[in-house]
C-alpha cells in the first residue's frame, strides 16, 4: 500500500479536536504552500485563504456555525474565501504576473487572455463566483492532502452560515465569499465518536465504471 493511500485511510473528518494542542508554524507553512500551488483554472487562483487564531473571531464564527467546537478547539482556521466576480482587472493582474515571473510574453498566452476577458466578466456575478467557489474546492483537497501528509488533522466544514462569516470577516469588503472552513489541529479521541469506526467508501468496482 503506497504512502498515500496509508494518509488517505488515516485522515477522517476529525469531530474533535484537542484545544491545548498547537499545530507548529512550519506545518502551517507547508500546508498553505501546498495550497498555493493547487491546480486551478487557467491557473487564476480565483479565493483566498484567510489563517484565523483570533479567539474572539473564532467564537463569533462558532456561533454562526451551528456551534461546532472544531472552529474554536482546533489550533488553526482556515477559511476558503472565492471571488464574488471575474473582472477584467483580477485577470489581467494573473496574467501580467506570470508574463513578470517567466520574463517574456507568449503569444498564445495572450490570446489566451483576450478569450477570457471576452467570456468571465460580461457572465453574470453569481455564475463567476460559482465558477470560483469550484477552485477554491479542488485546493481544499490538496489542503487536506497535505494535512495528512504533515501529521495534522483537518475537517472541511460546510456547516456555517456563509453571509455571517463574510460579515465577521469583512469579506464582502474585499471583493471575496467564504465558501469552506477548515480547522487544522490534532484529534483529541476521547469524545470524538468517529475516531474508531471503520472508514467506509463505496466499492471500487460500484464507483468507478470502466470504458476501454
Amino acid at each position: 500500500m503506497s504512502d498515500l493511500i496509508q494518509l488517505l485511510n488515516w485522515r477522517y473528518a476529525t469531530k474533535k479536536f484537542d484545544p491545548s494542542k498547537s499545530v507548529p508554524q512550519d506545518k502551517v507553512s507547508q500546508i498553505l504552500e501546498a495550497i498555493r500551488l493547487s491546480a486551478s483554472s487557467s491557473g487564476l487562483q480565483p479565493y483566498h485563504v484567510l489563517v484565523v487564531t483570533n479567539p474572539a473571531v473564532r467564537e463569533q464564527i462558532k456561533v454562526v456555525a451551528w456551534g461546532q467546537g472544531q472552529i474554536t478547539d482546533s489550533s488553526h482556521l482556515l477559511v476558503f474565501a472565492a471571488w464574488d466576480n471575474y473582472t477584467a482587472e483580477r485577470i489581467n493582474a494573473a496574467f501580467d504576473l506570470v508574463n513578470q515571473e517567466r520574463g517574456f510574453k507568449n503569444e498564445g498566452w495572450e490570446a489566451y487572455r483576450q478569450q477570457l476577458l471576452a467570456g468571465y466578466p460580461p457572465r453574470d456575478a453569481e455564475v463567476n463566483y460559482q465558477h470560483a467557489a469550484r477552485q477554491a474546492y479542488i485546493a481544499v483537497g490538496t489542503a487536506l492532502l497535505a494535512a495528512a501528509d504533515a501529521g495534522v488533522d483537518a475537517t472541511p466544514m460546510e456547516g456555517f452560515d456563509p453571509a455571517k462569516v463574510d460579515e465577521i470577516l469583512g469579506l464582502r469588503a474585499q471583493g471575496l465569499r467564504s465558501v469552506v472552513l477548515l480547522p487544522l489541529g490534532y484529534r483529541q479521541p476521547e469524545g470524538d465518536w468517529l475516531v474508531k469506526l471503520k472508514k467506509v467508501r463505496q466499492p471500487l468496482e460500484q464507483f468507478v465504471s470502466r470504458i476501454d
